[in-house]
C-alpha cells in the first residue's frame, strides 16, 4: 500500500513536523497521537482513528530513523505472524525547498487475507487524509505559525 504527496517545504521542516509527535492532536487526522522517541529499538504507542471505524492503539518498535529522509516501524497484532505491518514514511527531496513525502504499509501474516479489502480502504484513506495534513502543517510552519 501507498501514497505520495509534493509539499512545498524543506526536507528539514517536514522531519521535523513528523517527529514532533507532542503536536499530532493538532493537526493529523489520522494518526492522533504518538508516544516514545524516533530512535531505532525505540517502541512507541501509536493511536490511529481511521475515519468510519474505531480508534486503535498498537505498539511498534522503530526500525529505523534517518532524520530528513525516513522513519519506519513494524507493529504487531498479539504474536509475529499473525498480523505484521511495517510503516515507512520516506522523505525524498526534490529541491532545497520541495519534497515528495510518502508513506508505505506492508502486511503480512496469517490473518491479512481475512481484512485485507477492509483494511486497505481506511489504511490507505487515512494515509491520504494525513498526507494532505501533513502538507498544511508545513505551510503552516514555515509561515511561522504552530510549534515548530
Amino acid at each position: 500500500m501507498y501514497s505520495q504527496i509534493e509539499i512545498e517545504a524543506p526536507p528539514h521542516r517536514v522531519w521535523d513536523t513528523l517527529v514532533d509527535f507532542d503536536a499530532y492532536a493538532d493537526w493529523n487526522p489520522f494518526i492522533r497521537k504518538i508516544g516514545g522517541a524516533a530512535r531505532p529499538g525505540g517502541r512507541l504507542t501509536v493511536e490511529i482513528h481511521p475515519r468510519g471505524g474505531r480508534p486503535m492503539t498498537f505498539r511498534p518498535i522503530v526500525l529505523r530513523a534517518q532524520p530528513h529522509r525516513e522513519l519506519r516501524w513494524r507493529g504487531r497484532l498479539l504474536l509475529p505472524g499473525l498480523f505484521d505491518g511495517e510503516h515507512i514514511f520516506s522523505i525524498a527531496p526534490l529541491s532545497s525547498t520541495r519534497v515528495r513525502f510518502s508513506q508505505r504499509e506492508k502486511f503480512s501474516g496469517l490473518l491479512v487475507p481475512l481484512g485485507r479489502r477492509m483494511l486497505l480502504d481506511a489504511t490507505l484513506r487515512g494515509f491520504e487524509e494525513m498526507n494532505q495534513a501533513l502538507e498544511r502543517r508545513c505551510a503552516l510552519t514555515g509561515a511561522g505559525v504552530g510549534r515548530i
